[in-house]
C-alpha cells in the first residue's frame, strides 16, 4: 500500500518522520509524495506555538477531507500535537483512525496495520539510535542528526518537556556510528540537533559529553562539515567552545537561542542570564574562535515585557552584532508555567516589536556580509535555485540549511553536491553573490548520485 507522509515543524520532528519512514519501508510500504495516490496518510504534527498548531490542524483537516471523499482509506496523526491533544483530536475529528505520540514512533507500521493506540506497549523512554531504520529525505548531501531527546529545563514559555519528556542522551559511540552511516550514504554535512545540545550527556553524568562528541566527529572520514544547533547559553562550557574552535570540520557556527537580554524578563522566563552575562559569553566565544558565525533567536511580547525591556533587547542586538537572528512573537500555551501570566501585550504591538528587531538585524547582516565582498570562501554547492535554473546556490560554513540565506552563484562552473571556492562579488542582507574560482574544487564524493538514488 502507498503511504503519503507530511512532516511539519522543526528538524527534530523531521528526524522522527525519517525514522517512521524507515520503519514503513522496512515493512514493505511504498512512500509517495502525491497525496492523491496514497491509501494511507500520516501527518507528523507540531504544536510548539499557536502558528504551528494552526498549520497542523489545517493539514489534518485537508487529509480528513480527502478521506471523506474516498481518496484515502486511513488517516494517522503523529507527533507533538498528539501528546497534547490526543483525546480531543480523536473526538473532534472522527476521520482520524489512530494517533501516535512522540515516544511511539517505532510503532508506526503496527498502527497503520490496524492496531489502535490503546493496544500499543508504550515506551516513555524511547530514543532512536544508529540501529533504527531511517530514510533520510533531505534532497541534498545534508542530514540532521538528533543526539538526545527530551529536556530537563523548565523555561516558562515552553511546552516541550511535557511533550517530549525528560532529557535522554544517546551515547557518543551511537552518534558517531550514525554519522559514519550517513557519510557512507553520501552525506557531506550534518547538523546536530536536540532540545538542548549543550545538555547532551548530563543525564548519564558527563556534562562535557558534547565536547567529546565534537572531537570524535572530527575523526569521521568524509564528513566535511557538522554544525551545532540549539545551544543553551548557561550550559556552554569552555571545553565545548575549545572543541568547536579546534576541530577542523566542525563548522565555525553556533546556533544559541538567548530568547531575550533583559535580566528582568529572563528571570520571568525561568532562564536566567542578562545582557551583561551574554555579552561576556559571546566575547569568550569570539576570542576562542574569531571566525565563528553566531545565530540567536528572541521572543518579543512575553507577559510583562516593558518598553524598557524591549529597548534593552534592541541595544543588546545592536551591540553584539549577530550574523543571524530569528524573532518570535510570544504565544500563550496552556500547560506552560507562563500560561497563568496571561497574554497582556496586544498582537499588533508584538508584531511592531518583531519588525523593529528584524529591521535592525537586516542592517547588521548587510554590513557583516559586505565585509565578505572580495573574499574567497569555501562553499557547498547545493544545486540550482528554486526560482530559476539559471542560478546555482550554495552555503558557506556560516549558513545553516533553510534558515540562514545562501551564496548565489552567477558565474563559473558550479558542480552540485561538491565544495568549491567562490569569490564573493556582491552582498545583501541575507544572500551573498559569487563566482566560482576555476580549479578551486575543494572536495567531492564521486559516487554521490549513486548513493542519493539508493536513499530515494
Amino acid at each position: 500500500m502507498k503511504v503519503g507522509f507530511v512532516s511539519l515543524g522543526c528538524p527534530k520532528n523531521l528526524v522522527d518522520s525519517e525514522v517512521m519512514l524507515g520503519h514503513l519501508r522496512l515493512k514493505g510500504y511504498q512512500i509517495t509524495p502525491k497525496m492523491n495516490e496514497a491509501k494511507i496518510i500520516v501527518v507528523n504534527t507540531c504544536s510548539f506555538i499557536e502558528d504551528a498548531k494552526r498549520e497542523s490542524l489545517d493539514t489534518i483537516f485537508e487529509a480528513a477531507s480527502m478521506k471523506k471523499e474516498g481518496a484515502c482509506e486511513r488517516l494517522i496523526v503523529a507527533g507533538c500535537m498528539v501528546e497534547r491533544y490526543r483525546e480531543t483530536l480523536l473526538k473532534d475529528i472522527p476521520e482520524i483512525d489512530a494517533c501516535l505520540g512522540t515516544r511511539d514512533i517505532e510503532k508506526i507500521a503496527e498502527v497503520i496495520g490496524g492496531s489502535g493506540w490503546e493496544e500499543l506497549d508504550r515506551n516513555p523512554s524511547y530514543l532512536y539510535d544508529e540501529y533504527s531504520p531511517r530514510w533520510v529525505t533531505t534532497p541534498k548531501a545534508t542530514a540532521y542528526l538528533k543526539i538526545s531527546e527530551g529536556c530537563d529545563h523548565s523555561c516558562a514559555f515552553c511546552i516541550i518537556p511535557t511533550i517530549r519528556g525528560g532529557q535522554r542522551s544517546r551515547s557518543v559511540e551511537s552518534v558517531v556510528a550514525e554519522a559514519r552511516q550517513l557519510v557512507n550514504q553520501g552525506i557531506l554535512e550534518i547538523c546536530l540537533v536536540a532540545q538542548d545540545t549543550t545538555d547532551y550527556g548530563r543525564d548519564f553524568g558527563e556534562p562535557e559529553a558534547l565536547a567529546t562528541l565534537i572531537r570524535e566527529l572530527g575523526k569521521v572520514e568524509g564528513l566535511q562539515w557538522f554544525r551545532i544547533h540549539y545551544a543553551y547559553p548557561n550550559r556552554l562550557s569552555d571545553g565545548m567552545i575549545r572543541a568547536i574552535a579546534e576541530t577542523p570540520n566542525c563548522a565555525k557556527y553556533l546556533d544559541m537561542p538567548l530568547q531575550h537580554a533583559s535580566s528582568h524578563l529572563l528571570k520571568k522566563m525561568a532562564r536566567g542570564g542578562s545582557a551583561k552575562s551574554f555579552d561576556h559569553l559571546i566575547h569568550k566565544i569570539r576570542e576562542a574562535c574569531p571566525q565563528i558565525h553566531l545565530r540567536s533567536n528572541f521572543i518579543v511580547g512575553f507577559p510583562g515585557e516593558t518598553e524598557s525591556d524591549f529597548d534593552e533587547l534592541k541595544s543588546f542586538i545592536s551591540s553584539v552584532q549577530f550574523d543571524h537572528v530569528g524573532v518570535f512573537t510570544y504565544s500563550q500555551e496552556e500547560g506552560t508555567p507562563a500560561f497563568v501570566l496571561g497574554d497582556s501585550i496586544p498582537l499588533s504591538e508584538k508584531i511592531r516589536r518583531k519588525n523593529q528587531i528584524l529591521s535592525l538585524q537586516q542592517d547588521i547582516a548587510r554590513s557583516k556580509n559586505q565585509l565578505k565582498v572580495g573574499k574567497t570562501l569555501k562553499v557547498f554547492i547545493e544545486g540550482t535555485h528554486e526560482e530559476t535554473p539559471m542560478i546555482f546556490k550554495g552555503r558557506h560554513e556560516g549558513q545553516s540549511p533553510d534558515i540562514d540565506g545562501n551564496v548565489l552563484i552567477v558565474d563559473g562552473n558550479p558542480q552540485p553536491q561538491t565544495f568549491q571556492w567562490v569569490k564573493i562579488i556582491e552582498a545583501h542582507a541575507y544572500d551573498l553573490v559569487g563566482e566560482i574560482q576555476e580549479g578551486g574544487l575543494e572536495s567531492t564524493i564521486d559516487n554521490y548520485e549513486k548513493n542519493y538514488r539508493s536513499r530515494s
